[in-house]
């Protein structure tokens, strides 16, 4: 044991010897029982000497001869006056140097037991056998205790300290010059029964860990010196490393700088090989030419002398000839080639053949001939201007132009490709602008579009081009239409405004768009399928200008449905037909079935910015509505002239400036929930505000579904004046909930045109009252009564006239856009509606477009079917309107609100 700790155990019994040394002499319990001895009374109580509790201890005290039974009492017993959970301070003497109880027996116990160390606790274990305490024995109380039993003698635990300290060696200390010895006066002042000794065993664990801080201490002092040596040697390892690096870029910088010294010299080699290689060539055929005609006039002068001399003067002029003059027939051409012509020996016989232009992008190399064409030499743009796509772009030649790799379609259509160069879409790459070749350039080269070569025709205000669609062939069984299909567009004529590539049209000319579309399936699928017009720009990634969606039916049955959409183009933009289904579940062979409608399913009208005409299309705002009337809120997506056409106020409604005719489509995506739903279906109506009245201008029907998702749209013209506005409303059953949604697929979309009325004109008319078709209808047409007044250029056949109040008769050369709106009861498995067109001289009439409707749906009170379409007329050109019902009756047609026909007449 050190000496640190001896000298605390000394401290520690010390202070419980004097703590027992005090009970003795100052308690003042009397003693009761059988234990206490006859006739002697309990020591009286003496009071507490402050003084006498704190004297020092720095001497053996002489042994007290207290009698044995008064120490067993004062250690048997706790004190009364504290708390009943803490034991005096004789409590513990006993308890650490053996009982002292004088009515117990204390059997002897041989050596051996007093050896063994299995029952110490605490600071027993740690003192010397000989001064080590017995284990404890259990009180003797009762009668059953024999006052006469043997036992070893007791010992006063005063008398057991005093025997403790002697066996320690005495500890001298010198003498102050008062004789007071000098050293640590140790004072105690343990009370008993209120002073508590602390326990032994925390004495040791506190000191343990105080041993134990200092030595974590240490280790951390020794860890942070380690620390600070690692921190040193990674900051010599950063600087080595930024060194390294900064190497490996000078080296790369050089290396760069060889690559592209390489490729420059790489880049003249090649040209003075072909150079050389080019003159090699030429000189070669002309020695094999020159070499072969000398050998075939020296044959010819041979066998020329063998015959007569007519024949000798004939072969000496085709000899002469063919050395001499280029315009004769050379070495098998059987024609006289002409000054733009080569004859060309590949081909068997050798034919004259029209000599090659060099294509924008590339520089003659040698003229055309009349034994070889013009030789053409791709000019390398990355190797002429090393910068063209930047310091850190690389660029990479094409035939024609050059491409930067990493740079984005639109900010290559902001000009990036440079002067005499434009952005090709459709290849993604820079493309050398035409030179036309000395014909005059129509329209000049543009960022995104070629020169145009040739006149345009300045008059030329609008056209009209149509097509056919059709779904394009499943490759296999199991196709499915998600996420979507491309439909192929089959144009019956070409035309200057654009070029069909059949999956896509490519438009050629700048101006303003309107398409109609369409269509008519009936499918199977889990849940709706949506149609749409898409319109990709080169400037800009693509978009979808239109949708309708085609609800799931309850049973199979065809439904027709027409999609219009209005833009402004630009040449290079590309136009396409999609198919979409939400999910996977729709197979194209098996749950699809379109029908084939007769005449020109998708037509196109478009209208030159010389006619002043103005685009504007505004997407409708999603929310979630659930009264019996909405009326939608816009928010402009684009607009060609935002001063002639722009939203009111509260975006509830379009405003214009100027007076015009404005041709307008809107299309809802709705989702309804109930019967009433079914049963009275939904109504689309047009408005024109005009100093704060609204005027109802058009109205569509839709018959409901319940849990489904539909589309109701509106399509027509009116007359506007300046500061009237258009809007519309959405009308529903009281008892059914409706969702009116929108995304960026153009399902809910308001697309228009106004257009002034200097070129433009529109008419409109409803069916009449009486001599309407009915019953079995078959191919009847409908008779028409006018809502608005003729003008110069279009009028309703009236009474005197051939085919009264059924023919619509134009008087001007034109194009014509035409919407069809028949709201109907029938029972028919197919309705069928077919314009026709008829000419001047009174022939047969030739369909224009036609659309189908299906079975009424269950529980519906009314149907409708409409089309669009659009097409040129001449002077004393008429179209009219005929019904067909396939196995069915017609019952009823509705001349009110929801079947109408609105005309829009445009200079041509």
């Amino acid at each position: 044991m050190s000496s640190k700790k001896t000298f605390l155990l000394l401290v520690y019994v010390l202070c419980t010897f004097r703590a027992a040394r005090s009970g003795d002499s100052g308690d003042a319990r009397p003693c009761s029982g059988s234990h206490c001895p006859g006739g002697r009374e309990s020591r009286p109580p003496r009071q507490h000497n402050p003084t006498t509790q704190g004297r020092s201890i720095n001497h053996h005290h002489a042994p007290s001869s207290f009698p044995s039974e008064h120490h067993a009492t004062l250690l048997s017993q706790r004190g009364r006056t504290g708390d009943q959970t803490r034991e005096t301070v004789q409590t513990r003497v006993a308890g650490v140097f053996g009982p002292v109880c004088a009515d117990c027996v204390t059997p002897q116990r041989p050596d051996h037991v007093m050896n063994d160390t299995r029952e110490c606790k605490g600071i027993e274990c740690r003192l010397p056998l000989k001064i080590r305490p017995n284990p404890r024995q259990r009180h003797c109380v009762g009668d059953a205790c024999v006052l006469g039993t043997s036992q070893p003698p007791l010992i006063h635990v005063a008398d057991r300290a005093a025997q403790f300290l002697g066996e320690f060696p005495e500890i001298g200390y010198p003498a102050s010059e008062s004789g007071a010895p000098l050293g640590v006066q140790l004072t105690c002042d343990i009370k008993p029964g209120e002073n508590e000794v602390p326990a032994e065993d925390a004495l040791i664990l506190h000191l343990q860990l105080a041993k134990g801080q200092e030595k974590l201490v240490e280790a951390l002092r020794a860890q942070q010196v380690v620390i600070r040596d690692l921190q040193q040697r990674l900051v010599e390892q950063q600087g080595a490393l930024l060194s390294q690096q900064r190497e490996i870029l000078d080296h790369q910088r050089r290396m760069f700088e060889q690559m592209d010294v390489v490729k420059a010299q790489y880049g003249l080699l090649l040209e003075t090989v072909k150079q050389f290689s080019f003159q090699g060539l030429q000189g070669e055929l002309q020695s094999y030419f020159e070499s072969h005609l000398v050998g075939l006039q020296n044959q010819a002068r041979s066998h020329l002398q063998k015959s007569d001399a007519v024949h000798k003067v004939h072969v000496d002029t085709k000899v002469v000839n063919v050395v001499g003059d280029a315009r004769h027939p050379v070495l098998g051409c059987q024609i006289v080639c002409g000054p733009e012509e080569y004859c060309d020996f590949q081909k068997d016989p050798p034919q004259c053949e029209r000599c090659t232009m060099c294509p924008p992008g590339f520089f003659l190399v040698s003229q055309c001939s009349p034994t070889a064409d013009r030789m053409c030499q791709d000019r390398d743009e990355c190797l002429e201007l090393p910068s063209l796509c930047g310091e850190r772009v690389k660029c990479l030649n094409t035939p024609g132009g050059f491409r930067c790799l990493g740079i984005s379609e639109t900010e290559m259509s902001t000009g990036l490709c440079g002067h005499e160069y434009f952005y090709n879409q459709e290849l993604q790459e820079c493309q050398a602008c035409s030179d036309c070749d000395g014909e005059p350039v129509g329209i000049p080269c543009t960022f995104t579009g070629d020169a145009v070569c040739g006149t345009v025709t300045e008059n030329e205000l609008s056209q009209s081009w149509t097509a056919s669609i059709a779904v394009p062939p499943t490759k296999s069984k199991s196709t499915s239409i998600y996420p979507g299909l491309q439909l192929n567009i089959r144009g019956r004529e070409e035309s200057n405004l654009l070029t069909n590539h059949n999956d896509y049209l490519n438009l050629q000319q700048h101006g303003l768009l309107w398409i109609d579309y369409n269509f008519a399936l009936k499918h199977s699928c889990r849940n709706f399928l949506q149609v749409g017009v898409r319109i990709n720009g080169s400037e800009e990634e693509g978009r979808d200008l239109s949708g309708v969606r085609i609800e799931q039916p309850e049973r199979k049955f065809f439904q027709g449905v027409t999609v219009s959409a209005a833009v402004e183009v630009e040449p290079n933009h590309t136009l396409s037909l999609m198919l979409k289904s939400p999910n996977q579940y729709c197979n194209q062979s098996k749950d699809i079935q379109a029908y084939e409608l007769g005449g020109a399913s998708f037509s196109l009208l478009w209208l030159s910015h010389d006619t002043g005409a103005v685009a504007m299309t505004a997407q409708m705002t999603t929310a979630a509505h659930y009264q019996s009337n909405y009326r939608p809120t816009f928010r402009i997506a684009t607009v060609s002239d935002p001063y002639i056409v722009a939203l009111t106020h509260d975006s509830r409604g379009v405003r214009f400036m100027e007076s015009g005719v404005v041709k307008f489509v809107l299309q809802q995506a709705i989702y309804s929930m109930g019967h009433s739903c079914v049963r009275e279906g939904f109504s689309l109506i047009a408005y024109v505000n005009r100093n704060g009245t609204n005027q109802e201008v058009l109205r569509s029907f839709k018959s409901g579904v319940n849990y489904r998702d539909t589309s109701i749209t509106l399509s027509g013209a009116t007359r506007v004046d300046s500061e009237d506005w258009l809007n519309f409303e959405i009308a529903a059953p009281s008892q059914c909930n409706v969702r009116y949604f929108g995304d960026s697929s153009g399902i809910s979309m308001l697309s228009l045109i106004w257009i002034p009325t200097a070129v433009s004109s529109m008419f409109t008319a409803t069916v009449l009252r009486t001599g309407l078709p009915s019953g079995a209808v078959r191919n009847k047409p409908l008779l028409f009564r006018q809502m608005s007044p003729n003008t110069d250029q279009m009028r309703l056949a009236g009474s005197g006239e051939a085919h009264a109040q059924r023919n619509f008769v134009f008087s001007e050369p034109g194009t014509v856009s035409a919407a069809l709106n028949l709201k109907l009861i029938h029972s028919c498995n197919v309705v069928k509606l077919t314009l026709y067109r008829q000419g001047t001289n009174g022939g047969q009439a030739t369909s224009l477009a036609q659309q189908v409707g299906g079975h009424m749906p269950e529980g519906s009170e009314w149907a409708s079917v409409g089309l669009r379409t659009s097409f040129e007329v001449q002077n004393g050109t008429a179209i009219y309107v005929s019904l067909d019902c396939i196995r069915g009756r017609i019952n009823q047609i509705t001349h009110e609100g929801g079947t109408n026909i609105s005309i829009l007449w445009l200079a041509s």
